[in-house]
């Protein structure tokens, strides 16, 4: 699914990722971890396709057997759109909409038919608890509430791949625990590969693997 090599990224003279090799398997539920600073979320960004390796380092990076690096930009928005389901710490809802039409702007990005867009949104609402949300608006949910609105988007485009940025951070412990046993079920259910950022320790234990970067590499 993920085949990462001698990844490295440079912001201006901080050398945050300094050859990263990565190795993920189809279906495979992985966390990396380590210390503010240390490039989780720099290369899940890479991963994602949101930002770029360093040019002229012989970075590679293959998703789903395809060359990320081969691709110009609207073939990388369209595979991202396809392939890859971000969910972020904060949600990134968008308040003018309600809960299912976030939920569907990807789908509508994608084109997919509206009445088959539509459908699956309600199932994924109702999968996720979240029927009886369908008008409100993000104002108008919990916490819990927006970050399963946030994992349905994220399915909505049924991707191989679903990347998430520190999912739980904002959540209490309950809450935090539910998402990722609601994770773990998604997996289960569709086959979906997890790649997790988090600060949680005890969570990432419960993955398949942990990563840990270190200065830049996975240690």
């Amino acid at each position: 699914m993920i085949k990462g090599s001698n990844i490295h990224k440079h912001f201006n003279n901080l050398h945050v990722l300094k050859g990263v090799n990565i190795n993920i398997k189809q279906g495979e539920f992985v966390s990396i971890v380590g210390d503010s600073g240390a490039g989780k979320t720099t290369l899940l960004q890479i991963l994602g396709t949101l930002d770029s390796p360093t040019d002229n380092l012989k970075s590679e990076l293959y998703i789903n057997d395809v060359d990320i690096s081969s691709l110009n930009e609207k073939a990388l928005a369209n595979f991202r759109n396809e392939n890859i389901g971000f969910i972020f710490q904060f949600h990134q809802l968008l308040p003018e909409f309600t809960a299912f039409e976030n939920i569907c702007i990807p789908g509508y990005i994608k084109k997919t038919n509206n009445s088959e867009l539509e459908q699956r949104a309600i199932k994924l609402m109702d999968y996720l608890n979240l029927g009886n949300k369908i008008n409100n608006k993000p104002n108008e949910l919990s916490g819990g509430e927006k970050q399963r609105v946030a994992v349905a988007r994220s399915l909505i485009n049924n991707p191989k791949l679903i990347l998430a940025d520190e999912p739980s951070g904002n959540l209490d412990s309950k809450s935090a625990d539910n998402l990722y046993d609601l994770f773990f079920d998604i997996r289960k259910k569709f086959n979906h590969t997890f790649v997790i950022v988090t600060h949680n320790i005890e969570l990432a234990k419960k993955s398949d693997r942990t990563l840990e970067i270190i200065d830049g590499i996975i240690k």
